[in-house]
């Protein structure tokens, strides 16, 4: 019986079994992680997680872009493994359903809850390279996607929810010691990764690319509009995470305040991003001078000489936000103010806990 046979029988059966319970109208997303912790044991809960365990791969991954709280009508509705979806850490895939599953496991105490999370932590360590770093998509596929992807902040969900994982606290306290240990070597390869991946510009620490290369860990192209270059948005999560160690070892904080340095030098300062509607009545933006505006942090630096890029689908390098097609000036976040509260408030909240000068 093929994979997809299985899923459809499964799902035959859940509904046999719990005809008056639905998951159809939750909404699939991270407000599920909110929810007070009797719900966890709810018959609206556990219909949701039985049709997020539907959807799990036979590797122990789960498909990115797919509404998981839906349970598939047909087995042509579950993504499968090559087809795009299937099998990813991107846009919260794998790590969400993982973390939903764990408080449904520990609210009711039934074994498939956890025996799925468990999977979901095999799949996980299977993914990770031996430099340790994380892949987008695994099993690999090819082009962009076997790159090192701190993109959207794949690696730091991974990383955030392993470490939560190996802490043994609820509502992760059913992990066998055998995968905490295991848990607690990916965690330290992947720190390790985190610290060889950091970019130095003339001696001197600074940010991340957004992907990087899986053999040599050089800065890479992601997606066309996507360039080997400093990533202002994605570098804030990895400091963030860097910040939540509880006893940095001397190399943690000096990557922190190298990269915290970058941030506060490449701020853009006397401009903010205007709505408006163009001659054609389409949505637009641009970028107009205004001295009290906050401060912007582009989506990418140029290595060597920290200008802000401004790449479209055609793979050129410009610098000059107007210069961007329509579609992609309104697609996607090339500035944003990402770093702003790091700089402000939970930087200097980390230097005061630890004591430094």
């Amino acid at each position: 019986m093929t994979y997809r046979s299985v899923a459809l029988v499964l799902h035959v059966l859940l509904l046999l079994v719990q005809p008056s319970v639905t998951a159809e109208q939750i909404e699939w997303g991270r407000s599920l992680l909110n929810r007070d912790a009797q719900w966890y044991s709810s018959a609206e809960a556990r219909a949701v997680a039985d049709s997020v365990m539907l959807y799990q791969s036979p590797q122990g991954g789960w498909p990115k872009n797919t509404d998981l709280a839906r349970p598939p009508r047909t087995p042509e509705d579950i993504p499968q493994p090559g087809d795009g979806r299937a099998n990813s850490l991107d846009n919260n895939a794998t790590t969400l359903p993982m973390r939903f599953l764990a408080r449904v496991a520990y609210a009711t105490g039934e074994d498939k809850y956890r025996a799925a999370f468990l999977r979901g932590v095999d799949y996980l360590l299977a993914a990770q390279y031996a430099n340790g770093g994380w892949p987008q998509f695994w099993p690999l596929r090819k082009g962009y996607y076997a790159r090192i992807t701190y993109n959207d902040s794949a690696i730091i969900h991974v990383m955030t929810l392993l470490r939560a994982a190996v802490q043994a606290k609820a509502p992760y306290d059913f992990i066998d010691d055998g995968r905490r240990e295991k848990i607690q070597l990916a965690i330290d390869r992947g720190i390790g990764c985190i610290l060889r991946t950091q970019v130095r510009q003339h001696g001197r620490l600074t940010a991340w690319c957004a992907q990087h290369d899986q053999d040599t860990l050089a800065p890479a192209w992601g997606r066309a509009y996507e360039p080997p270059s400093l990533a202002g948005g994605e570098t804030v999560g990895i400091v963030e995470f860097l910040m939540s160690i509880e006893q940095p070892s001397d190399e943690v904080v000096a990557s922190i305040e190298g990269a915290v340095a970058w941030l506060a030098s490449v701020q853009i300062e006397g401009v903010r991003v205007e709505r408006f509607r163009d001659r054609d009545g389409r949505n637009d933006r641009k970028l107009v001078s205004d001295q009290d505006a906050p401060p912007l942090w582009a989506r990418f630096y140029e290595l060597g000489t920290n200008r802000p890029l401004f790449v479209d689908r055609d793979s050129v390098f410009r610098y000059h936000y107007h210069e961007l097609s329509h579609e992609r000036r309104n697609g996607y976040a090339y500035l944003g103010t990402w770093p702003a509260s790091l700089l402000k408030t939970d930087y200097p909240a980390w230097r005061q806990k630890h004591g430094l000068p």
